[in-house]
């Protein structure tokens, strides 16, 4: 027998006990230090417990080589099979416009930023995914600039494609910064929506500094109002905190806003954290920056101080948060990156992008939707087959079953090649998440 190479062993935080991970077989473990040494060791035939051998050979810590290479093929397979019949997000701009100056915008160098779609492209656009994604579930999720401008043009525009949408029964998810969301809800519920994400950086006075209008007004307060119209409409929220250095510490006291305002309690209710980073360019000076592992750090020592973090966020911490919600792992993440497979993105321009990291960028157009169809089949090949098995340096990695090679755009603006992997740290994260999360025999927390 040999280690499998999909094991994921180290300390949890601030203990003498150590965990282990295998999303291939499905398993995992509190150990301790003894056992882990076995699993960290180079040389496991000189192991003389056969029983303790044995039990970690049921777990398929311990495997023969054929059988995990038929193993990992099989799953394989199985994702890809998934993979194929799940539903596609459609992201449509129709406008990269906004009332907004937010200090980490990335948007703000796109070109033509004031024009916007028309009813002829709206039209072009339904027709094409009606042909060519007949046979696939989607939805549509409009995206922007801020979609939900408060001008007579742009409630025709969202008119227009809730009207288009429900004629194929597709459900809508709405990204805005929501200063004008109060003034859609009329118009929002004439079609089936899904998810509406707003931003909020913090309580009112940190929110303000971070984000406000053009010309500097403040936006907190119009903000909360729509988040209050939506829930009363019954449209889901989904709450983001953009989060940075300069607003970290804020969030407990948002939490505790949140929560007195009666939104945690709302099972349409729910947030998230998005980490300030470099994606194209950022305004944010990179001191203020966190890494991933570096924030949610930092979320673990807020979550210890101030508990009440976890009625409003739940850190994931890799696979962690939803070990210990399910008690079971996840199935293997042969690929993170949904781009060109079950995620495509189309703007006002008439452009075909791979994700909402891309779209906008015109040299990174895979074609055009309108005036006429183009497509860059050999470029959205290349998408479409980035997978661990595709990229190189996943192939012998530990981890990539929890990974699944990170974003293919930030792989990309990294290191050049879409075939590159954006690694996450997810060893470290487990060791955190097993210490927010488990006690010693592996059961959740009561």
């Amino acid at each position: 027998m040999i280690k499998s190479k999909h094991n994921i062993v180290s300390r949890v935080q601030d203990s003498d006990q150590f965990y282990a991970v295998n999303l291939l077989s499905g398993n995992a473990d509190i150990l301790s230090e003894a056992e882990a040494k076995i699993l960290l060791s180079e040389n496991i035939e000189q192991v003389a417990d056969a029983e303790l051998m044995q039990g970690l050979t049921e777990k398929g810590y311990l495997v023969g080589l054929g059988d995990e290479n038929k193993h990992y093929r099989n799953r394989y397979f199985d994702f890809v099979d998934q993979r194929e019949e799940e539903e596609v997000q459609l992201f449509f701009v129709p406008n990269y416009s906004c009332n907004f100056s937010c200090s980490y915008c990335y948007q703000d160098e796109y070109t033509n930023p004031h024009l916007s779609a028309t009813p002829e492209l709206i039209d072009a656009f339904f027709q094409y995914i009606r042909k060519e994604l007949a046979n696939r579930r989607k939805y549509l999720t409009i995206f922007g600039g801020e979609p939900l401008l408060n001008t007579p043009h742009q409630r025709s525009i969202i008119a227009l494609l809730v009207e288009k949408a429900n004629e194929m029964a597709i459900d809508i998810c709405v990204v805005t910064n929501g200063y004008y969301l109060e003034n859609y809800i009329d118009l929002l519920s004439k079609g089936k929506i899904r998810e509406i994400q707003i931003t909020l950086d913090g309580t009112k006075k940190i929110h303000d500094q971070r984000r406000f209008l053009k010309g500097g007004s403040p936006t907190f307060e119009p903000i909360v109002r729509g988040i209050d119209a939506a829930l009363a409409a019954g449209f889901p929220v989904n709450l983001r905190m953009v989060i940075d250095k300069q607003n970290i510490e804020n969030l407990p006291e948002l939490a505790t806003f949140a929560i007195e305002k009666g939104w945690t309690s709302n099972p349409l209710f729910k947030t998230q954290i998005g980490r300030n980073y470099e994606l194209h360019h950022c305004q944010s000076t990179p001191d203020q920056l966190f890494t991933r592992i570096s924030l949610f750090r930092k979320i673990f020592e807020l979550t210890e101080q101030f508990p009440h973090i976890l009625a409003f966020y739940k850190p994931s911490y890799s696979v962690a948060k939803y070990l210990s919600e399910h008690g079971e792992l996840p199935d293997p993440l042969f690929d993170a990156c949904p781009a060109c497979k079950s995620e495509w993105a189309f703007d006002y321009t008439g452009r075909i992008y791979s994700c909402t990291a891309t779209v906008g960028k015109e040299e990174e157009a895979l074609g055009t939707f309108y005036p006429e169809v183009t497509k860059n089949e050999q470029l959205i090949h290349q998408w479409a087959s980035r997978d661990v098995t595709s990229i190189e340096e996943c192939r012998n990695c530990s981890v990539q079953l929890a990974c699944g090679g990170g974003c293919g755009s930030v792989a990309k603006n990294k290191n050049g090649s879409i075939l590159s992997p954006d690694c996450r740290p997810v060893k470290e994260l487990l060791e955190i998440g097993f210490k927010a999360y488990f006690n010693s025999e592996l059961t959740i927390e009561s």
